[in-house]
């Protein structure tokens, strides 16, 4: 029994070498990385990937670029302008700037014409009111309407103020009648300070009142009368066919001499 067993491993075991002898040995094959193909692309087999890296040629095609435009991008012809667009908000004041560089000095100009001499050394005027006048302000402006003299037209009829343009030494007289039982309260005004006053109590009878003074002025001062108003009524009296309001003015004594 022994023995027909030994026959039989010996068998196999020369078996085992024919087999091993006559058949080819199988290499160990090593997993490499292969590139999937895409949707449009054909695969590729491993020799030849084998081959492409060995010749360092691709294996597949290289896609092709086909450039594209973009409409949307391309720039068009200028178009109209629209309508004006309402202003925004005022914004902040800006800091003040720097003052800027002094210009040069301009030409000098031509000679003016030469006053009148006449003009230079004399003022006068006498101007009356044929219309009556009641106070209806706190203050009021007395004008006149009637020119007696008016050299020069220094006196503005339109404002009722004597302007000076001649500096020096005036003399003012101011002549009114006053209405029965009303209050008689007027100013002599030099620009917006009241220097004179005329003023004459409520009676049962008009009467005559003046006023009269002397100032200096320069030029560019004015002269005018003014209706001061308190709780009794005030008023002052005058006639279409007799005229009872006078102003005068003349110049005494000129600055320039």
């Amino acid at each position: 029994m022994s023995a027909l067993l030994l026959m039989l491993l010996v068998s196999i075991v020369n078996v085992g070498a024919l087999l091993e002898k006559g058949s080819p040995r199988r290499e160990v094959r090593r997993l490499s990385c292969v590139r999937c193909c895409g949707p449009s692309e054909q695969p590729v087999s491993a020799s030849s990937l084998r081959y492409a890296r060995m010749s360092n040629e691709p294996a597949y095609s290289v896609p092709k670029v086909r450039p594209t435009i973009d409409i949307t991008i391309l720039k068009g012809e200028k178009g109209e302008m629209g309508d004006r667009g309402n202003p925004g908000a005022v914004g902040k004041e800006g800091a003040r700037g720097l003052r800027g560089y002094n210009g040069q000095k301009g030409q000098k100009g031509q000679s003016g014409p030469s006053g009148h001499s006449c003009k230079q050394l004399y003022a006068a005027f006498s101007v009356g009111r044929r219309k009556p006048l009641h106070s209806s302000d706190y203050f009021e402006h007395v004008t006149f309407d009637t020119e007696f003299v008016n050299l020069y037209k220094h006196f503005n009829m339109f404002t009722g103020k004597f302007f000076c343009y001649v500096p020096g030494i005036y003399y003012f007289n101011l002549n009114v009648h006053t209405w029965n039982f009303k209050e008689t309260y007027l100013h002599l005004m030099k620009n917006d300070n009241e220097v004179a006053i005329l003023y004459a109590q409520p009676s049962d009878r008009s009467i005559m009142q003046s006023q009269s003074l002397m100032l200096e002025l320069q030029e560019g001062d004015e002269v005018w009368v003014r209706m001061f108003k308190r709780e009794r009524e005030n008023a002052i009296y005058s006639e279409e066919s007799d005229i009872y309001i006078i102003l005068n003015g003349h110049l005494i004594k000129p600055a320039i001499e």
